[in-house]
């Protein structure tokens, strides 16, 4: 699977509609309300880079109360299962 981040900016009377319908769209794992730069963070995780034009702009960016949204692609995702998994390569127990 391929992951963006997507920062989002909603209207702030609609945020928590907003993170709802955003976390119904097929493809997105998370939704997450923040503070800083951006109302939103969703997590969105797609087996192609063409699915992300799927999810992101034709579904994310349409609904209602969005304003804007700015994505970042992952060339790749570090997590403590994946670098314990990774060390322990070739290791008899």
């Amino acid at each position: 699977m391929i992951s963006a981040i997507v920062m989002i900016q909603a209207d702030v009377d609609k945020i928590p509609e907003v993170a709802e319908a955003i976390a119904e769209v097929d493809g997105v794992a998370e939704v997450y309300s923040v503070t800083g730069e951006c109302d939103l963070i969703a997590l969105v995780k797609v087996p192609r880079h063409e699915d992300f034009h799927d999810v992101i702009a034709d579904r994310i960016n349409k609904i209602p109360g969005m304003r804007e949204s700015r994505t970042h692609i992952a060339f790749r995702t570090y997590s403590k299962n994946d670098l314990g998994a990774a060390f322990a390569i070739g290791l008899d127990e």
